[in-house]
C-alpha cells in the first residue's frame, strides 16, 4: 500500500512518523472487512448476483452483452423477499451486463482459482477498499500537511463508515473505481499546489488512471470534468502549456475508453458508446419517481430522496430492506453529529478564508468532485427511484475531509486549554463507528437477513 502511494509521488520519507495511524486503521478496516464479508449473507448487499455473474460468464470465456431476459423486476423483488431460497436461481440475474470490464477482469482469476467462491471474491473488494483508505489518508494529509488529525479523521471515516463497509466487503465495481477515483484525486490535489511540478510522468499516469476509471465505472467519469477544470485553472494564460498537459493526460485516457467504447457502438450500434441506452431498454419495472410524486406529492417524494439517502449513505443494509431504526436514536444522533461537522466546516471556513492551509484550486477541486456526484444522484432520481446514500460514495474523501475539518472546528479553539482533544477526536470517532459497525453487522445484518 505504501509502495502504491510512494509511486503516486508521496513522499514518506518526510512523513516516517506518521505511518502508525495509518497502519492501525488499516488493521481494524481489514479485520471488519473480513467479518462482513464472511457474515453477510450470500447475495445480501446491493446488486451482488448480479456484479457475481459478470464474472462467471467472464470465467466462462463470454464478455456478457445486456440483451433482453437481463433483468426482472418481479423475479428479482421475489428472490429478495424470500432471502434467496435454493429455488430461486441467482445465476438469472444478469442486469449489470453493460458495466465496463475492468473490475470483473481483476476478479476471474480468482473466481478460477477458487471455483467461483463469492467469499474469496468479496475479499478481493476488501483489498481495494484497504487502498482507498490509505489513500484518503495521503490525500488529505497532503492537503493538511500540519494537521495530522485531518488525515486521521478522513481515513477513519472512509473505513468505518458502515454503508461504505458494507459494500467494500461486497461483489461490487464500486471498490475499483473509488481507488481509481482516489488515486486521481491524490495527483490532482498536487496538481493543485503551485509549489509542485506536473510534469509529463505525472499526467501521464493521471490520463492512465482516468483511462482505467473509463474501463470500471461510470461514477469516474465525472472526474473529466474535475480534471480539466483543475488543468485550465492551473494554466490559463498559458495556452501551450495547457495543450502539452492536457493531451498527456486526455489521449491516454481516450484511448484506452475507446476499447469499450468501440465494443458499445459496433454492438449496440447508434451512439451507444456506454450501453446505458441497451440498459435502460432492458430494465423496465423499475419503480419510477414521476409515479411516487403521482402518490404522494412532491414535498413528500423530495423528503423521502432526502431522508432515504441520508440513512443509506450511513448504513441501510441489505438491498435498502433493513435501516438502523432500533434503537430510534441512531438515525437522530448522526443527524446532529452531521450538523456539528457542517456547522464546524463553515466556521471554519469564515475564519480561515484569507489564510487557508490549502489552495483555491485545491478547495475547487474538493468542491467539483462533490457536487458533480451530488448532482448525478440528483439528477438519477428525477427519473428513477434510487436514494442510495452509496451513490454519493465517489465523493467520499472530499466528505470525509469536511466532516475531519468541520468537527475539528469546534474543537480547535479549545487547544490553547487542552491541547490533547485535538489529535484524540478522531480515535474517538473510530471507537464510535467501530461500534456501529459491530452492532449493524451483529445486530441488523445477521439476524435478519
Amino acid at each position: 500500500m505504501f509502495h502504491l502511494l510512494h509511486l503516486l509521488g508521496y513522499d514518506f520519507a518526510m512523513l516516517q512518523s506518521k505511518r502508525f495511524p495509518l497502519v492501525i486503521i488499516l488493521s481494524a478496516y481489514l479485520l471488519l472487512g473480513v467479518l462482513f464479508a464472511v457474515y453477510t449473507p450470500d447475495w445480501q448487499a446491493p446488486d451482488e448476483p448480479a456484479h457475481y455473474n459478470y464474472v462467471r460468464q467472464l470465467a466462462a470465456g463470454h464478455l456478457p452483452v445486456m440483451e433482453l431476459g437481463d433483468y426482472d423486476e418481479a423475479y428479482k423483488n421475489e428472490a429478495i423477499g424470500s432471502g434467496f431460497a435454493p429455488e430461486y436461481d441467482v445465476s438469472l440475474i444478469t442486469y449489470e451486463d453493460w458495466q465496463p470490464p475492468l473490475y470483473y477482469l481483476l476478479l476471474t482469476p480468482v473466481f478460477w482459482l477458487t471455483g467461483g467462491s463469492l467469499l474469496a471474491l468479496r475479499l478481493v473488494s476488501v483489498l481495494l477498499g484497504a487502498g482507498l483508505v490509505a489513500l484518503a489518508y495521503a490525500v488529505a494529509g497532503r492537503l493538511f500537511p500540519e494537521r495530522r488529525e485531518v488525515a486521521v479523521g478522513t481515513a477513519v471515516f472512509a473505513a468505518f463508515l458502515p454503508q461504505h463497509l458494507s459494500i467494500l466487503a461486497s461483489v461490487n465495481n464500486d471498490a475499483l473505481a473509488e481507488l481509481l477515483i482516489a488515486g486521481i484525486l491524490f495527483l490532482l490535489v498536487g496538481i493543485g499546489d503551485w509549489r509542485l511540478e506536473i510534469g509529463k510522468g505525472r499526467a501521464l499516469l493521471l490520463g492512465v488512471l482516468l483511462g482505467l476509471g473509463f474501463l470500471t465505472k461510470g461514477t469516474v467519469y465525472s472526474l473529466t470534468a474535475v480534471i480539466a477544470a483543475a488543468l485550465l485553472w492551473r494554466y490559463w494564460g498559458k495556452w501551450r502549456d495547457l495543450v502539452q498537459a492536457g493531451l498527456w493526460v486526455f489521449v491516454p485516457a481516450f484511448l484506452l475508453g475507446t476499447l469499450w467504447w468501440g465494443r458499445n457502438l459496433a454492438l449496440y450500434g447508434g451512439l451507444d458508446v456506454l450501453g446505458k441506452a441497451a440498459h435502460d431498454a432492458v430494465v423496465v419495472g423499475q419503480p419510477r419517481t414521476a409515479d411516487l410524486v403521482a402518490e404522494v406529492g412532491l414535498a413528500s417524494a423530495m423528503w423521502q430522496l432526502v431522508q432515504t439517502t441520508f440513512h443509506s449513505f450511513w448504513g441501510q443494509f441489505g438491498w435498502m430492506a433493513l435501516p438502523m431504526l432500533n434503537p430510534g436514536w441512531v438515525y437522530p444522533l448522526l443527524w446532529a453529529f452531521t450538523a456539528v461537522a457542517i456547522s464546524g466546516l463553515l466556521l471554519h471556513f469564515f475564519q480561515n478564508r484569507r489564510q487557508s492551509p490549502i489552495s483555491n484550486l485545491q478547495s475547487l477541486i474538493l468542491m467539483l468532485l462533490f457536487l458533480l456526484t451530488l448532482g448525478v444522484h440528483v439528477v438519477y432520481n428525477i427519473t428513477f427511484i434510487q436514494h442510495q446514500g452509496r451513490y454519493l460514495f465517489p465523493a467520499l474523501i472530499p466528505i470525509g475531509i469536511g466532516v475531519a475539518v468541520g468537527v475539528g472546528g469546534w474543537i480547535r479553539p479549545l487547544q490553547t486549554r487542552w491541547p490533547i482533544l485535538l489529535q484524540l477526536w478522531p480515535w474517538g470517532l473510530a471507537l464510535a463507528l467501530v461500534g456501529l459497525d459491530v452492532w449493524a453487522l451483529f445486530r441488523v445484518i445477521v439476524p435478519n437477513l
